[in-house]
């Protein structure tokens, strides 16, 4: 992969739009991006990752969004990255979601993110795909590398690998996993371990199953199951339990059959007697009932006596019961004319006939027929005239609603009117109040200058005013920095003095030190000689080894804050120019006043813009409202002459409807009342002749009913009625008598069948039987055969119960011995693999053991460049050993250590200075992208990022780890490097410069 060019807008600190050349950058092959604190140095390689993964790296992933504070707010932020990956050169165009003014109204609407791959071919740049996914899948096949990947091996972090190689195993297998593809090895250890557990679980349920069918077998006999070293053993004492079990039941079965035939024969005796005993009590019974039956006979002639006399007296009862009934309803229907009668009285129009006295008279058929005639016709009268008022009901209602409505359309006449005066006069009204308007409208639109301008001088007198007083505060910032840069240099240059100084002279009595180790007898370390005949004696006080060291220390410090504050003067500097530039030449009373004159131009164009819309609104609002009332004045006039119209009708309908009814109503209030008085009348004469009807009929069926009783009576032979009644039975009564004869007669035939029986007659020549005795001996009998067979069911029942768990005992051991055997075989594979075993020596699992053989190539590709950087001192080693600081139980194969060549001796990394961590780290780094990339096949890096760390390197160090990042350029690579440290701007001379100020950030490009 090749970075060609770079444009990022309103992306991070960058407002507008700022563009990075890296084919120009590249060029020399090793490039440098410097500015200061949170000008974007790092938002560069942000957009790059961006741009390819739609994210930023690490903990920025977090923010909401990358867009530009300091961008306007309808410019979209976006980022076009052109590069060439495995010989295809790629435009991508990126956009992330963000919100943006609304282009009508106030408020904000959501922006979604948006991409648009292209591919140059020779013939022009041709479109692949404007997809999320598809992008996605897209670059990450092309590339090969995850996120992750890209920036551990691209954008090489080195803070993360100092982390990296002070880590602990732990720690340092979380970082390599992300970067080798090594999750499944994990998921294999998991997998073993899941896979020993569920097989664990399946023999112990295997075995559970076992010990069940054994505690069943132990409680069926009433023993106890044992608990055997292995479950096979369980066998044969299953085998005795069942064998003894079924011996003892047929030996049982012997006995049983013996006492279940004296049971028998002791049933059948007990039977025998009790069928004897039962013949001698029946005879006895017949013959004492017999003699009871015989001594009721003259009860039984009575009740024959009592039927017949009930059974004459039957038919005649009826006709009495119907007598009573006629003379009932002669009362009734005299009693009923007799309350009718007087009702009519005072009728108009009814005949003399009609009267009182001649209507109660005696009842004789010609005078009621008269009467009834007479009622009749004077009821038709009523009700032909009560048809013909009906007729006119119908104009009575309508009359009532004419006038209703009469009154309803009067009274809206009256609103409508007062309504259509109100809108009249409003309408005179509106033309003044419009013009007003209007004129107030126009006066407010040419005070509502465009705002856009007038915002943008605003919010550049503000950046002005904090440019001028940046300049104030960063001038004494820059006289402090510059002193303390003075005095850092000093301290330096003196350190280094020194320590040249003590390496001279400690070289110039180099000759003593030695001869100050020499020992009679041990070989010279320079000669081999074992002879010493002149040591070298130097002088006194000589430097020592010791003190070298120190003064290397007190150097390596110096240099260091003479970085570092040379670092701190340049970005002062830098902030300070760009502040006076910012500036423009004003101090803080002209940039105040500059900021306070455009804020209230802004104001004033904010002010009349709001009364413009305003009056604008109370103008179309006053439009609307003219319109709603000439609509509404139309409708007034419309509905009142419609209304005016209406009541002239209804008044000539109601007073002709109003003639006709009072020529209807004679005498009476209302035609309502007169027909309820008619209908009265009439319901009344027609009761009457109905009960004068009635009374006639009565008394003519009381004559034929009392004639037709004194026949039935003498017919029957009695002398009166309440002879009658007085043989009379109900029917309960005749059943009760019938059924009691029908009794006594059954009972007696059936006492002398049963003394005729000839069972009973020879049971009597026997004597009676004894059948205690005969009880007592079957009841013994039946117990001893019932206990016997009890005891035999039983152990017949446990045998047969014994021989299934036997089986069954056979088949759980069947089913657990592959269980147990399968559950041996993935504990000890899982343990295995989880480092866990005895068998693993080193302890190591094997997703460690993995990540070990990724981690020693790494470490052979670091040590080619940590050899040239520390000048062959230090050697980085992997071990499988406990590193310093790491709890767990062994270094879990991904240990590292530091060889250092000056000693000889093994160091932890946590003991390297800072320099030393540098230049170690930044070889671990150079050597994880060579191995990374190579797992992600081999992918080509044509451009390299390397993110701060030099200022703790000297002069040396520094001309070294320059000369490794020089040899990266190989190739065709680019090398960026990231940092603050001013001697870096001499030494490389193409540049990317950030430059921050209040508006924003923006690049400058140089070399």
């Amino acid at each position: 992969m090749k970075l060609h060019r770079l444009t990022m807008q309103a992306f991070g600190p960058f407002a507008g739009t700022e563009t990075v050349d890296f084919d120009a950058l590249g060029e020399a092959g090793l490039f440098l991006i410097h500015g200061p604190t949170g000008a974007g140095k790092t938002s560069v390689l942000d957009a790059v990752c961006f741009a390819l993964y739609g994210k930023v790296p690490g903990a920025r992933e977090a923010a909401k969004s990358p867009r530009s504070n300091h961008a306007p707010p309808h410019l979209a932020p976006e980022v076009t990255c052109e590069l060439t990956i495995r010989g295809r050169r790629l435009s991508i165009t990126r956009s992330p979601q963000w919100e943006r003014p609304k282009k009508r109204g106030s408020g904000t609407t959501v922006e979604k993110p948006r991409i648009a791959v292209s591919e140059y071919t020779g013939q022009g740049w041709r479109g692949v795909t404007t997809r999320i996914d598809e992008a996605a899948q897209f670059i990450d096949e092309l590339l090969g590398l995850s996120r992750e990947q890209f920036c551990q091996i691209v954008l090489l972090p080195q803070g993360e690998f100092a982390r990296f190689l002070r880590a602990s195993a732990s720690e340092r297998r979380r970082a390599l996993e992300r970067l080798f593809a090594t999750e499944a090895f994990g998921d294999v250890e998991k997998w073993l371990a899941e896979h020993a557990r569920e097989l664990g679980r399946a023999a112990t349920a295997a075995e559970t199953a076992v010990r069940r069918v054994a505690d069943l077998i132990a409680d069926r006999c009433g023993a106890r199951a044992p608990v055997p070293e292995e479950p096979d053993d369980l066998v044969p004492w299953a085998a005795e339990l069942a064998g003894v079990t079924l011996g003892t039941a047929r030996d049982l079965e012997r006995i049983a059959a013996d006492r279940v035939r004296r049971r028998d024969e002791a049933r059948h005796a007990l039977e025998r007697a009790r069928e004897l005993a039962d013949l001698h009590h029946r005879h006895a019974d017949a013959q004492r009932r017999e003699g009871e039956l015989s001594q009721r006979g003259e009860w039984r002639s009575a009740l024959d006596a009592e039927l017949r006399a009930a059974e004459r007296a039957a038919p005649v009862i009826p006709l009495l019961d119907a007598l009573d009934q006629r003379r009932g309803q002669v009362r009734k229907a005299e009693l009923d004319l007799a309350q009718r009668v007087p009702l009519i009285e005072g009728l108009a129009g009814l005949p003399a006939a009609l009267s009182r006295d001649g209507l109660l008279a005696p009842a004789d058929p010609a005078s009621s027929t008269r009467a009834e005639t007479l009622l009749g016709a004077a009821e038709r009268d009523r009700r032909d005239e009560i048809a013909q008022l009906e007729h006119l009901r119908g104009n009575a209602g309508r009359l009532a609603g004419l006038r209703d409505s009469i009154a309803a359309d009067t009274a809206r006449i009256e609103r409508v009117e007062t309504e259509l005066g109100q809108v009249t006069a409003h309408l005179d009204r509106i033309p003044e109040r419009r013009t007003a308007l209007d004129q107030a409208l126009t006066k407010a639109r040419e005070r509502a200058l465009p705002r856009e301008s007038a915002s943008e001088a605003v919010r550049a007198a503000q950046a002005r005013l904090t440019a001028v007083l940046s300049c104030e505060r960063l001038a004494d910032e820059l006289d402090v920095a510059a002193r303390r840069r003075e005095a850092a240099v000093d301290a330096a240059q003196r350190s280094r003095d020194r320590l040249q100084e003590i390496r001279e002279r400690r070289i110039a009595g180099m000759a003593a030190e030695l001869a100050a180790g020499l020992v009679t007898g041990a070989p010279c370390p320079v000669c081999g000689s074992a002879d010493h005949p002149a040591p070298a004696s130097g002088e006194e006080g000589r430097p020592s080894r010791r003190d070298e060291e120190e003064a290397q220390r007190a150097f390596d410090t110096a240099a260091a804050e003479r970085v570092a504050a040379e670092s701190a003067a340049a970005s002062v500097a830098e902030r300070l120019a760009a502040a006076r530039s910012a500036a423009e030449g004003m101090d803080a009373a002209q940039a105040r006043e500059l900021v306070a004159r455009r804020e209230a131009a802004l104001a004033e164009i904010d002010g009349a813009a709001e009364e413009a819309r305003r009056l604008a609104d109370e103008l179309a609002a006053l439009d609307t409202e003219t319109e709603r009332a000439r609509v509404r004045e139309g409708e007034l006039g419309r509905e009142l002459a419609r209304l005016r119209e209406r009541v002239e009708v209804g008044e000539r309908d109601a007073a002709r409807l109003a003639a006709e009814l009072d020529a209807a109503r004679g005498d009476d209030p209302d035609l309502a009342a007169r027909i309820s008085r008619l209908s009265d009348e009439a319901g009344l004469l027609e009761s009457v002749s109905r009960a004068l009807r009635a009374r006639l009929v009565a008394v003519e069926e009381l004559t034929a009913a009392e004639q037709e009783a004194r026949a039935a009576v003498a017919a029957a032979g009695f002398d009166d009625a309440g002879e009658v009644r007085a043989a009379a039975r109900d029917v309960a009564r005749k059943r009760d008598l019938a059924e009691r004869a029908r009794a006594y007669d059954d009972e007696l035939a059936a006492v002398r069948s049963v003394l005729a029986d000839p069972a009973l007659v020879a049971a009597r020549r026997l004597p009676p039987p004894d059948l205690a005795a005969l009880g007592a001996a079957a009841e013994a009998a039946e117990e001893a055969a019932r206990y016997t067979l009890a005891w035999h069911d039983r152990l017949e029942e446990r045998a047969a119960r014994l021989a299934d768990l036997r089986a069954e005992l056979d088949a759980e051991l069947d089913r657990s011995r592959p269980a147990r055997h399968r559950h041996a075989v993935a504990e000890r594979l899982s343990r295995l693999a989880s480092g866990t075993s005895g068998d693993n020596r080193e302890h190591v699992p094997l997703s460690s053991y993995v990540l070990a053989a990724r981690l020693e190539q790494v470490v052979a590709a670091a040590n080619d460049r940590l050899h040239r950087m520390s000048d062959a001192r230090y050697e980085l080693r992997h071990t499988v050993d406990k590193v310093a600081g790491d709890r767990s139980r062994s270094g879990g194969g991904l240990g590292l250590l530091v060889i250092d060549a000056w000693t000889g001796q093994e160091r932890d990394p946590s003991t390297l200075s800072g320099g030393e961590t540098f230049i170690t780290s930044l070889a671990l780094a150079l050597g994880l992208a060579d191995v990374a990339g190579a797992e992600a096949g081999g992918a080509e890096i044509g451009t390299l990022f390397i993110d701060e760390g030099f200022g703790t390197l000297d002069e040396e160090t520094l001309e070294e780890v320059l000369e490794v990042l020089d040899h990266l350029r190989d190739g065709g690579r680019a090398v960026g490097v990231v940092s603050h440290v001013a001697d870096l701007r001499t030494r490389i001379t193409s540049q990317l410069r950030l430059v921050k100020s209040s508006s924003g950030s923006r690049i400058a490009q140089s070399g």
